[in-house]
């Protein structure tokens, strides 16, 4: 008797210790393919230009990308309707009432800020790149525990720090080389030109700016595909920091107010972890969510941001 129990013990611990080490080799599997984001916001068109119009003549290149990526039919700007402020909502997950002149730091932290400090990389692993100098203050905030901490990488404008505007083709310049150089995991980019035009009140460079727009968009992620540390392991969103008055409330040529052409915005992304070719329209999502998308692909959690994960676009 004493023999099968010795005998039972020592199997018992051959196959415990087997166990074991079968266990301690099996890989870690990471929860989503997406290595790195883009977040890229075209400034001021109205979805009766881009999505909404009858035949999307003005966005070819992304009504031929939907095939890899989703669309969201009824995204929405819920906070201020103007450029600094919508794009503060993106990143750092709060709708706020800053002001729109790039005079004031937005209230929290950007997506930028919290991943950077949480994956401990260099600054020039997250950026900022806009068309638009004001829009620098992304790469800051206000909260005391963040203020000039943690700061991505910022180029914006002809040269930042109030310089002014340049042109979007020189932007979409910029974000090649520095995906090129720095192969940054986060960059936020602001094209401004459709958003200028239509300040302009010139229809027709308003919707030239959206048909040029879209082919920078197409531009832009052929770059991605092109690039090792980008290709298959990126994903990249589209969104609106607002879209302009409806027809009764002005028209194109300004925005700002809480009407339908001002609120209903886009959002189209592509990469790995989504579904393909959805049309989503189920839901209640607007910008404060793209935040919180961001960082669940990234794996981090953030610190002040009010949104939700866009669940529904995930495979």
């Amino acid at each position: 008797m004493r023999k099968i129990v010795s005998y039972c013990m020592f199997l018992f611990l051959i196959f415990s210790c087997a166990g074991n080490d079968s266990e301690s080799t099996t890989p870690n599997v990471e929860k989503y393919q997406t290595k790195n984001v883009i977040l890229l916001v075209v400034d001021g068109p109205r979805m009766s230009e881009t999505w909404n119009s009858a035949s999307r003549a003005n966005i070819p290149n992304r009504v031929s990308l939907l095939k890899e990526g989703v669309f969201i039919d009824n995204f929405k700007n819920n906070g201020t309707t103007n450029t600094n402020p919508g794009h503060s909502a993106m990143c750092s997950g709060v709708y706020e009432s800053i002001k729109n002149d790039g005079t004031e730091l937005p209230g929290f932290p950007s997506v930028m800020q919290q991943w950077l400090k949480y994956s401990g990389a260099a600054k020039t692993k997250a950026w900022i790149i806009s068309s638009k100098d004001k829009l620098e203050v992304l790469n800051n905030c206000k909260q005391a525990d963040w203020k000039n901490k943690f700061q991505p990488s910022a180029d914006c404008g002809i040269s930042g720090n109030g310089s002014g505007y340049r042109e979007d083709a020189v932007t979409v310049s910029n974000v090649k080389s520095v995906m090129t150089t720095y192969s940054p995991n986060i960059i936020v980019i602001n094209l401004k030109d459709v958003d200028s035009r239509g300040h302009a009140n010139d229809w027709n460079g308003y919707i030239n700016a959206i048909k040029t727009t879209d082919a920078s968009i197409k531009e832009i992620w052929d770059h991605v595909q092109s690039l090792p540390a980008y290709k298959d392991k990126t994903t990249l969103i589209v969104s609106n920091d607002h879209g302009r008055h409806i027809d009764s409330r002005g028209g194109f040529a300004n925005h700002g107010d809480s009407c339908e052409g001002c609120r209903h915005i886009e959002f189209f992304a592509m990469g790995p972890d989504f579904k393909k070719n959805m049309t989503l329209s189920t839901g209640d999502y607007g910008q404060i969510d793209i935040t919180s998308t961001m960082a669940e692909l990234l794996g981090f959690q953030l610190q002040y941001a009010k949104g939700k994960v866009i669940r529904e676009i995930f495979k």
